[in-house]
């Protein structure tokens, strides 16, 4: 079986690579059971990102990483949050905060301008050196409504309106996100790469 390091300490994030990847018989181990200190996210892109994570993860383990960074895109704020998504209320930042933050931003925009998209950016690195990195990105769009509605999911899910399914992201169904979210897509496209 082979042995791929996941840069990341996320518990969610690591069951579910686990559970994609076992039947390809890649075992996915967290960073952390190496101490891999994180990796300062420098980059002004997902995709930057995500190599400075999966290189650092590959530099300190030796073994060939897997990274993700993801995010979300609203046309009224000219992309932002983008790669701050997580960040994007400043330190101490929380889902609350940054949803809170969002939904000002945007109470005084046109409704067409609401547009959004989710982005998520998978790169598998073979090893520290790696100059062809294998990167898989997935998209998904919708737009921003100012009231939360729904309780599944985490991140801006409860303010992303799926028009086709008439609902957020936060009251889908976990399987129906997972088939349609920007990451599943990315996962698609890595679990094909792969096979």
């Amino acid at each position: 079986m082979e042995k791929i390091v996941l840069a990341s300490g996320n518990a969610k994030k690591l069951a579910e690579m686990q559970r994609l990847l076992e039947p390809l018989n890649i075992e996915v181990v967290a960073q952390s059971e190496f101490s891999v200190p994180e990796a300062d996210e420098t980059g002004t892109t997902f995709v930057e990102n995500a190599i400075i994570k999966a290189r650092n993860a590959s530099k300190y383990t030796g073994l060939p990483a897997i990274a993700d960074d993801s995010g979300i895109e609203v046309a009224a704020l000219k992309g932002a949050p983008g790669v701050y998504s997580a960040r994007f209320s400043g330190v101490g930042a929380t889902d609350a905060k940054n949803n809170a933050l969002l939904v000002e931003m945007l109470t005084d925009a046109p409704d067409v301008s609401r547009n959004a998209r989710y982005v998520a950016v998978i790169v598998l690195m073979r090893h520290e050196d790696d100059a062809t990195p294998l990167i898989c990105q997935g998209t998904w769009d919708g737009e921003i409504v100012l009231e939360p509605q729904g309780e599944q999911g985490f991140g801006y899910d409860p303010h992303f309106f799926v028009k086709e399914k008439h609902c957020t992201a936060a009251q889908l169904p976990v399987q129906e996100k997972n088939a349609l979210s920007h990451r599943g897509k990315a996962m698609a496209q890595l679990i094909q790469a792969l096979q």
